[in-house]
């Protein structure tokens, strides 16, 4: 770090002790903490501030000594060779140019005795809170924070340490710490009182908290109300707090404070394939657009600009999402979609209605069902076709991902069942999807990052030459697999004809390596298999490609480049180019 001429030139800490290791972490935090060594340059631009600063590190010293157990150690902090406690702060010289920390941490303190009392049952304390593991502050705050959690768990939402006593026995270098508990009386919730003002109405507020009035008091039902409000997106910030009193009943009103978004919102996004051409997407977005926290969007996309194997396709779509229409985790929605779709091996114009609902079944899993009508008119190797379906999808989804666009550990699965009833003579059937997603780091701060998927699709009903050719598989390209060209593998009927599959298989792997703060290195691999049966047999055609990427960090996601070519299959040939945000997966 850069100071000023005129305030210091170079600050050195040196920290004697028999543990390296434990001198090592006093070290880093008391770099990381001092005053003087993390001061901007225009905090310590007077002999006045460099005095103070250093004054103030006596105490952050000895807080770091006792965060890792040492209780009986010296400090020293010397301005150009004299001791800061010495200095006449009426009279400093015009500068200093050297600050020197010097730490003797003696021997490092163990527990004697580590209590706490009383505690709740099954309330699980630090291991390090026991008889002769190194006394270290921070284990001792941990203990109590759990101690209080504890009875908190069980409806004492007022408990709090009553006494705090800790004795240092320095001629053994061990610590007895006793804590005392007062759990309060048991807490029922009261009433939630809306604090401030909202467009959202406070009727739907209400509804979409699902405030539990009357339950016995409990920290994960305050946190699953934020996460309700937080979840509509109409909010920047919410937050439910204890009122101060316990009324004699036993009850505890709770208040609630919001802020509201700006109402409306809109995006942009972009992708370029050397083969797939150009994509681009829009959406706008309204909050709150009748006062009850709906959201409604429309998203529009044009996409394979400039492609060599097919035209462009087009995409206009609606939802609007209402929360809390069957309790507080039930969310209903009505989407509709025009779509023009112009591939390698179909064209079709398709209209689609559904309405449904969304649940969530806890922390982890979502599921959705919808009942929907789709209309569309396909042109492929097969002739003109009309079909008119009856849809009823059912989607379960489970996501533990660390980050939903840059995700480092975690996973994420998503199943959708659709069967569909044909209407006007259209064949019926069952269309099965799924997408699973694993994710580990590796190394400090996750730095390298393994990461997996797996698709799955299935058509089950219908014969291959009945069903809906977008009901059907294709596979090659951005989304499936990269270096092959885009819906490139199909099934061949023959006399040069092609249609979708019934199956589809892909897996895709990837190691994500971060080589500056912003900047990433990506190798891939990915696999493909289209068949005819309904079910994977083997009996189809696989694909494979494999390449490399480079990652930019931002904002809003990665801005991801990868370069890739085939491995495996008769598909393609040459090297391909894909430009987007955010991870292939």
């Amino acid at each position: 770090m850069a100071l000023p001429a005129d305030a210091l030139e170079d600050i050195d800490i040196e920290i004697a002790t028999d543990d390296a290791e434990a001198g090592n972490r006093i070290g880093r935090a008391i770099r990381n903490t001092s005053s003087l060594t993390t001061a901007t340059p225009e905090g310590l631009e007077t002999p006045q501030e460099v005095a103070a600063a250093a004054l103030s590190d006596y105490q952050t010293v000895v807080e770091a000594l006792y965060d890792a157990g040492f209780y009986s150690g010296v400090v020293s902090i010397r301005l150009d060779g004299r001791e800061v406690a010495d200095l006449e702060l009426l009279n400093l010289p015009p500068a200093f140019q050297r600050a020197e920390i010097r730490v003797e941490t003696g021997p490092q303190f163990r527990f004697r005795q580590a209590e706490i009392a009383p505690l709740a049952a099954r309330t699980e304390l630090p291991d390090g809170f026991a008889q002769g593991q190194p006394a270290e502050t921070g284990v001792i705050r941990e203990a109590a924070q759990a101690s209080i959690e504890g009875w908190r768990q069980r409806g004492h939402a007022k408990a709090m340490p009553d006494s705090e006593q800790a004795t240092a026995l320095h001629d053994i270098a061990r610590l007895d710490v006793r804590i005392g508990i007062d759990p309060g009386p048991r807490v029922s919730f009261g009433d939630m009182q809306i604090t401030t003002d909202s467009a959202v109405r406070q009727a739907a507020i209400r509804r979409i908290a699902g405030f539990p009035a009357g339950e016995r008091f409990d920290p994960d039902d305050v946190d699953r109300v934020v996460n309700r409000l937080r979840r509509t997106g109409a909010f920047s910030s919410v937050t439910l707090s204890e009122a101060d009193v316990v009324e004699p009943d036993g009850s505890m009103d709770m208040l609630l404070s919001v802020s509201d978004r700006k109402p409306r919102r809109i995006g942009f996004g972009a992708e370029v394939s050397t083969l797939e051409g150009g994509a681009l997407t829009a959406f706008w977005l309204h909050r709150n657009i009748f006062g009850g926290a709906e959201r409604l969007r429309f998203d529009a996309s044009v996409s394979n600009i400039g492609a060599s194997d097919s035209g462009m396709d087009y995409s206009l779509s609606g939802r609007l999402e209402i929360p809390a229409i069957y309790g507080a985790e039930t969310d209903g929605y009505v989407q509709a979609s025009l779509t023009r779709e112009d591939e390698p091996t179909f064209i079709s114009n398709r209209a689609e209605f559904e309405i449904g609902a969304t649940r969530r079944l806890n922390d982890r899993y979502t599921a959705e069902i919808g009942l929907g009508l789709s209309y569309s008119e396909t042109e492929d190797d097969l002739g003109e076709r009309e079909f008119l379906l009856l849809t009823l999808p059912g989607t379960l989804t489970y996501d533990t991902r660390s980050n939903d666009l840059n995700p480092v550990s975690g996973y994420y699965v998503t199943a959708t069942a659709t069967p569909f009833v044909g209407l006007m003579g259209s064949p019926g059937g069952l269309k099965f999807d799924a997408d699973a997603r694993a994710y580990q780091g590796f190394g400090m701060d996750d730095a390298t990052v393994a990461a997996l998927r797996i698709q799955l699709g299935s058509v089950a009903g219908p014969d291959i030459t009945d069903a809906p050719p977008d009901f059907l598989y294709t596979s090659g390209g951005g989304g499936t697999v990269r270096g092959q060209p885009f819906r490139s593998l199909a099934v061949d009927l023959g006399n040069g004809d092609e249609i979708g599959g019934r199956s589809f298989l892909g897996i895709s792997a990837e190691l994500r390596r971060d080589v500056t703060e912003n900047i990433g290195v990506v190798g891939f691999y990915d696999a493909g298999y289209i068949g005819e049966e309904s079910f994977y047999d083997g009996s189809g055609e696989w694909h494979s490609g494999a390449g490399l990427g480079i990652r930019y960090q931002t904002g809003i996601g990665p801005i991801r480049v990868d370069v890739a070519g085939p491995t495996g299959g008769e598909t393609g040939e040459g090297v391909q180019f894909y430009i987007g945000i955010g991870q292939a997966f």
